[in-house]
């Protein structure tokens, strides 16, 4: 029987992929700190857990990893902070949970006798920043970060980096540039860097999953610095705005926790997935009002839905990932459309406590540091 650890595991994406594994009759253990953000300030116990072990412990400390690997064939490392926007003002708090938490994995693997044969990090599609874009004069190019000047007077759209002219958006590959414009894009871009090079240099194979917006059942209610459909449904459940950053054109590549955990897998079990990186997402954008006008339709809400004009400093513009890579390599199709997802996640939000709205608290901590607009 193959042990698998889960790092993040009581997490969305770790807790789903334990459930599917422990069917699939692996031996699941979860390391998780159970993080007040994520799971609120009295979480369920995961102790009892009827399908995998629970360890309870921070990827910070090197006795808990050391406990944690004992025995362990198979290492996929979801545990990380995962906002965005808060990573720009909690740099230190990111970089000690995502690089240092990612040192101390890989240093016991250097320095101690262990079983562990393979690995899986979770890295982020934002470690490309704004993506892969056509210029009609200079062909594909990528764009830095938006001008906060340009934005201010609503002017929201990717330029070439060369001729200042609108860029279009074509679908981000494997091979496109890294140059993320978060903190939190920086610290997956370490963690994928660490990991692949100490993979190597050890012999350990290792692959690395580029996510991009991942939703469904069993996601962070609680959570209001990420999660865009969590942060939606919340507004609407309380009969509040939802304010839409931007001119509401802005888009993303949001793909099924279902879909993921397939992919994630395929990666796992697959020797052809090793020493590479693969993007995991749909392939499709959606706008973000399309998003929240599907969401209120579906928790049948009757909020207003408001286009503000405000922006947060450093966002991208558009993602939408190129999955033909992990298609042809994997076998991994996505099956579930955006809008089975979205009813699915709409479902599953109507059993589930109305979870007090936070959102103006972290935008309020935003917006005193300059970071909206």
């Amino acid at each position: 029987m193959t042990n698998v650890l889960i790092s993040g595991g009581a997490g969305f994406m770790g807790s789903h992929l334990a459930h599917n594994l422990a069917a699939r009759n692996y031996r699941v253990t979860v390391l998780d700190n159970l993080s007040a953000q994520i799971h609120g300030e009295n979480p369920p116990s995961c102790s009892a857990a009827e399908h995998y072990t629970f360890l309870k412990g921070d990827v910070r400390s090197r006795e808990d990893w050391v406990r944690a690997l004992a025995d362990q064939h198979v290492v996929v490392h979801f545990a990380a902070e995962t906002g965005t926007g808060q990573s720009m003002y909690q740099v230190e708090r990111y970089v000690d949970v995502n690089v240092r938490g990612t040192a101390n994995l890989l240093d016991i693997l250097a320095n101690e006798t262990h079983s562990v044969r393979k690995m899986l990090v979770a890295s982020s599609r934002a470690i490309y920043g704004e993506g892969k874009y056509h210029c009609t004069e200079h062909q594909d190019v990528y764009p830095a970060a938006r001008s906060a000047a340009e934005m201010q007077l609503g002017d929201f759209a990717v330029k070439c980096p060369v001729c200042r002219r609108e860029a279009s958006l074509r679908p981000t590959d494997e091979d496109s540039k890294l140059h993320p414009s978060s903190v939190y894009g920086i610290s997956k871009q370490s963690q994928e860097q660490l990991f692949m090079t100490v993979g190597r240099s050890l012999a350990i194979p290792v692959v690395a999953l580029r996510y991009q917006n991942v939703y469904g059942p069993g996601q962070s209610l609680l959570n209001p610095y990420t999660g865009i459909l969590s942060i939606f449904s919340t507004r609407i459940r309380n009969r509040a705005p939802i304010s839409i950053f931007e001119d509401g054109s802005e888009s993303r590549d949001f793909v099924f926790i279902d879909d993921v955990v397939e992919a994630t897998r395929l990666a796992m079990e697959h020797d052809a997935a090793n020493f590479d990186v693969f993007n995991v997402g749909s392939g499709i954008r959606t706008d973000v009002l399309t998003v929240a006008r599907a969401l209120r339709s579906a928790l049948g809400g009757d909020c207003p839905i408001e286009v503000s004009g405000k922006f947060r400093v450093g966002d991208i513009r558009h993602n939408v990932a190129d999955i033909s890579k992990i298609t042809a390599r994997l076998g991994f199709a996505p099956r579930v459309t955006f809008a089975e997802g979205i009813q699915r996640f709409a479902n599953w939000v109507t059993t589930q406590k109305t979870p007090t709205d936070r959102l103006e608290i972290s935008i309020d901590e935003m917006r005193r540091r300059g970071l909206y607009r």
